[in-house]
């Protein structure tokens, strides 16, 4: 367990990516709000969740709810939901950490990489939200199914990206308490190589018939930390 637990809102957290990040931070003993528009689903998915974590604190709100109740917030909605969600929240967010983990992916041709204007999903956030909200980028290059999978040990890492480097610090602790390997990755702006890897890494996936390619960061000693 840890030492100093959370209250993490994950909002879109009934979905494949947002389901398993829950998952995860709630074992480990962070308080996690699954924040939904559908109430019905969200109690489902949370009921799922405290079967495989019995100990757990896990609860749903609505966004809004869930936003407020929290110390740390986490988008995990598809990228055509991402700018309304936040706009939605915003109002809950002053002096908050939000974690973007938007992948600008566009169907059909997901394997492709598409940039969108401002050269990244998160940098059009930026714009949105008060200086106060602390906007870091990450989490966008785990599999979902390893994340839900809890008898899987994830061999991928996460790369974190964001103008304030006390928060990026704050999300590489809560990546390292789910078992992940966590860098700084510099500036938010960075993030932009970051969501690409992402279509990337389905092609990969495609083209060997896996489901979970990730990467790995080697060169820097694991005695240096994070």
């Amino acid at each position: 367990m840890i030492l100093e637990p959370k209250t993490i809102a994950v909002i879109g957290g009934t979905g494949a990516q947002g389901s398993g990040l829950s998952l995860r931070w709630a074992r480990c003993g962070h308080r996690v709000v699954v924040g939904s528009r559908d109430m019905e689903k969200a109690a489902r998915v949370c009921e799922e969740m405290r079967t495989k974590a019995p100990e757990s604190t896990i609860s749903h709100a609505s966004y809004t709810e869930a936003a407020a109740q929290a110390e740390i917030v986490v988008i995990t909605v598809p990228y055509a939901a991402q700018r309304a969600s936040v706009e939605e929240i915003r109002q809950h967010l002053d002096g908050k950490i939000l974690v973007d983990t938007t992948v600008p992916l566009k169907p059909p041709k997901v394997a492709r990489v598409h940039l969108p204007a401002g050269g990244s999903a998160v940098a059009a956030l930026q714009e949105l939200l008060e200086e106060s909200t602390r906007l870091v980028s990450a989490f966008q290059n785990v599999s979902a199914r390893h994340l839900r999978d809890l008898d899987h040990m994830i061999d991928c890492d996460v790369l974190v990206c964001g103008d304030d480097a006390d928060a990026r610090e704050t999300v590489i602790r809560l990546a390292g308490d789910i078992g992940l390997r966590a860098w700084h990755a510099g500036a938010l702006c960075n993030s932009t190589a970051v969501e690409a890897l992402t279509s990337v890494l389905i092609a990969i996936n495609m083209r060997y018939k896996v489901d979970g390619s990730g990467i790995r960061i080697t060169g820097i000693p694991d005695a240096k930390g994070a």
